[in-house]
């Protein structure tokens, strides 16, 4: 997937899942706010779904394709949206966007996305299936 195809929605795909704000100790050596950190706030928010979608316990098992397209500035409200793609037996894929509004106008700007993959667990930290 290309930069371009990632920004061709002008408007976030899926649900609200998590905001937050960024504060100045998330910055990297540049002043701009740590992709590990915002990868972070990803996962976070994607868990949130899948968890709900399980009815319980989830772990992370993948990431894949993310690019990111602008830096995030100290004090951006960093939304994330939530988007199920696909339901397996104990698996959950779920495409997590990241959004921001422009310091200048507030206008949205996506900032990057990504593919997550959550495998449903139970207390034994063993696959468990997903209810349907």
């Amino acid at each position: 997937m290309s930069v371009e195809e990632l920004d061709t929605n002008p408007l976030p795909c899926g649900e609200l899942a998590l905001q937050t704000i960024a504060m100045p100790k998330d910055t990297n050596a540049n002043g701009d706010i740590f992709g590990g950190w915002l990868l972070s706030q990803m996962d976070l928010a994607g868990s949130i779904t899948a968890a709900e979608l399980a009815t319980g316990r989830v772990a992370t098992v993948a990431i894949e394709g993310m690019s990111f397209l602008t830096p995030v500035h100290v004090g951006a409200v960093v939304s994330c949206y939530c988007d199920v793609l696909e339901i397996g037996r104990s698996s959950v894929r779920i495409l997590v966007e990241v959004w921001i509004n422009a310091r200048q106008d507030g206008e949205p700007i996506k900032v990057t996305e990504g593919e997550f993959i959550y495998v449903a667990i139970d207390a034994n930290k063993l696959t468990r299936p997903i209810p349907q």
